[in-house]
């Protein structure tokens, strides 16, 4: 159960959301099924249906708006309309077409969120070209340009996209010898951006959308590879729109008026890109570009954005809400802007940890006077990307709740856990080029296993949603054959250590023990020695006794509170580098990648579980011993 405080039992804002009421089998090898009773209502064939509607019925009203490129970072606006973005989009798409793009040439864009990104992007579904949006970071960053290498084998681009050839020239170039170099800056020999929008859009633009089938593929998105080389996810224009009619259908409340986002997720990744965006264009709204990141060093340019516009709905990760909490805390403005209109806050990427949670709480009772209601569901780049969702106060847990409208769930028993499996409109049809791959995603049914294992809130009372029960590829076992599941471990781990962590890494495959590798929260770490200076290094806040004193306390009670060596923590490791985008650790959605971060620190994992423990390692009281002696023999 959740930790009380004064504002747990405070009232919720009220907010429409769809009904619950969903239907129950069990089969006799242990699965069970789940649907809503609420059937999937109709939805749009095309992904830019909704922009035409727009574009007729609210031609002024805003719905792309981002700080001017070099220009003031506070107070101004630029705005494209729904008008003006039908506008640039037939005319983007005439010259694809004239260029013989389609199907089987599409298109890649390689650089951050702007505008000329997505009036490229929704051309691109306008005509039936399918695009590929990939991470800044693998142009950037990388100095052989493997991974774009390997995207132009797997994907064979007939245009590439970036914002600035400057930057990403030379990647561009090194990758994509035989495609065509657009930027949005000229110079370095790539096509200007405003060539394309030169065009004069005529017939075959109009004939090239009434073609587009729901089935087309419309964009790819090609996950991390943080487990082997990455997977280009096939989504389909059916799969975008029945996606956003069945969030719709969830939280009704975003037809009641244009929703308002201020969103600084990547496009590249399914949650910004698809669903994010996909909200505003599908319901009609205004999209600003948060200009900010998920982090307390460079979140300031969110906080500036969120005083000048009041969200409707809100994303974002649980580092993004950790990072903005200290500032809803301390500025009345941004407080007064924050929760004009705002109905729900809504994560994903990971598990919003207890102490942020309540934080949120505490800042919205003191001024609302209520609650904002805070959900999240599962998120799977594969089925669109929504196909579970929580549609009632979920008290401080983590729960992903229960299928969307349209969606068949299937939890299948794999080894003691159960897998999430679902079947229906808003799941890929498999990986683009990649036919093994693509037969090894579904089982003997048609449901794609998402690999994620869920439990239910209330076995007696299914329509009470289910919670997150770890990945099952997460999953290991320690030297005695005993399994330990790796998220909920975490999520323990993380509220037992609260508020001293920003996130941590359970680690322990093939050992005795489990161990973890800590992330601190430097500013909340301060606090608990008043002799260390406000921005005392990482180094010196984790050495400080009393810092080490607090972490301790919180290691000895959780290992105490275990019910076993699979879910008892017995050393753990407080890092002084923290996690970042560059070396990988951390995802571009601001969340760790437990994958990366246990094979970049192999060193850290090998001292917790060295003997003699290494002088920074802590162990829980009374377990030292215990450890040394079984290593021992």
């Amino acid at each position: 159960m959740p930790e009380r405080d004064a504002s747990f039992d405070a009232p919720i804002r009220p907010v429409r959301l769809g009904p619950a009421a969903c239907e129950v089998a069990h089969d006799a090898d242990g699965s069970v099924r789940m649907r809503l009773t609420e059937p999937l209502q109709r939805y749009p064939r095309r992904y830019t249906d909704r922009l035409v509607q727009w574009a007729l019925e609210r031609p002024a009203q805003v719905f792309l708006a981002r700080r001017p490129p070099g220009g003031p970072k506070t107070g101004v606006w630029e705005t494209l309309t729904f008008a003006d973005t039908l506008h640039k989009v037939r005319a983007i798409a005439q010259s694809l077409l004239e260029r013989g793009l389609g199907a089987g040439r599409p298109v890649m864009i390689l650089s951050e969120n702007d505008f000329d990104n997505q009036l490229l992007a929704l051309a691109c579904t306008h005509v039936g070209v399918p695009y590929v949006p990939v991470t800044p970071a693998y142009s950037l960053l990388s100095q052989d340009h493997a991974k774009l290498k390997f995207l132009n084998e797997r994907v064979r681009p007939a245009l590439v996209y970036a914002s600035s050839a400057a930057a990403y020239g030379r990647a561009a170039r090194a990758a994509f010898p035989e495609a065509e170099f657009v930027a949005s800056d000229a110079g370095s020999g790539a096509t200007p951006f405003s060539a394309l929008q030169g065009a004069a859009p005529g017939n075959a633009v109009d004939a090239a959308y009434d073609a587009i089938r729901p089935e087309q593929v419309a964009k790819v998105l090609f996950t991390s590879g943080t487990t082997g080389e990455p997977k280009g996810v096939m989504l389909t224009h059916r799969m975008l729109c029945s996606n956003r009619q069945q969030v719709v259908q969830a939280m009704p409340f975003l037809l009641d008026g244009p929703p308002v986002l201020v969103d600084w997720l990547p496009w590249h990744h399914t949650f910004g890109g698809t669903n994010n965006l996909g909200i505003a264009l599908y319901c009609g709204g205004s999209y600003y570009l948060d200009p900010g990141k998920p982090m307390a060093e460079a979140v300031q340019p969110s906080v500036d954005a969120l005083r000048e516009v009041s969200p409707t709905i809100y994303y974002n990760t649980p580092g993004g809400l950790a990072a903005l909490l200290p500032h809803l805390r301390d500025d009345a403005l941004l407080r007064e802007r924050f929760y004009a209109r705002l109905q729900l806050l809504y994560y994903g990427g990971a598990v919003l940890p207890a102490h942020t949670w309540a934080g949120l709480d505490e800042v919205a009772v003191k001024h609302c006077g209520e609650r904002v209601l805070i959900v999240s569901g599962i998120g799977s780049t594969e089925c669109g990307p929504v196909p579970l969702t929580t549609s009632r106060d979920p008290r401080r847990e983590a729960i992903v709740g229960l299928p969307v409208a349209g969606v068949e769930l299937k939890l299948a028993p794999v080894n003691d856990k159960l897998e999430l499996r679902v079947r229906g409109d808003c799941v890929t049809p498999g990986y683009w080029n990649d036919p093994e791959r693509s037969a090894a995603a579904f089982d003997e049914e048609g449901y794609f296993c998402l690999g994620d294992a869920a439990s239910f809130v209330d076995p007696a009372h299914p329509e009470q949603g289910l919670r997150f029960d770890g990945r099952i590829a997460e999953n290991f076992k320690l030297s005695s054959g005993t399994w330990v599941h790796a998220g909920p471990l975490r999520s323990t781990a993380l509220a037992a250590f609260s508020p001293l962590v920003l996130d941590l890494v359970i680690a322990g495959s093939g050992e005795d023990h489990v161990g973890a590798l800590v992330f601190p929260d430097l500013a909340a770490c301060r606090g608990f020695d008043p002799a260390l200076a406000a921005y005392a290094p990482a180094s010196e806040v984790v050495a400080s006794p009393r810092v080490r004193a607090a972490f301790q306390q919180r290691l000895d009670a959780l290992a105490a509170g275990a019910t076993g060596s699979s879910n008892r923590v017995l050393r753990i490791v407080v890092e002084t580098e923290p996690a970042t985008l560059d070396s990988g650790e951390m995802t571009a959605k601001g969340t760790l990648s437990p994958v990366v971060v246990l094979r970049r620190r192999a060193a850290a994992v090998a001292e917790l579980f060295a003997d003699p423990q290494p002088a920074r390692v802590l162990c829980a009281a009374g377990e030292a011993l215990t450890v040394r002696s079984t290593a021992l023999n």
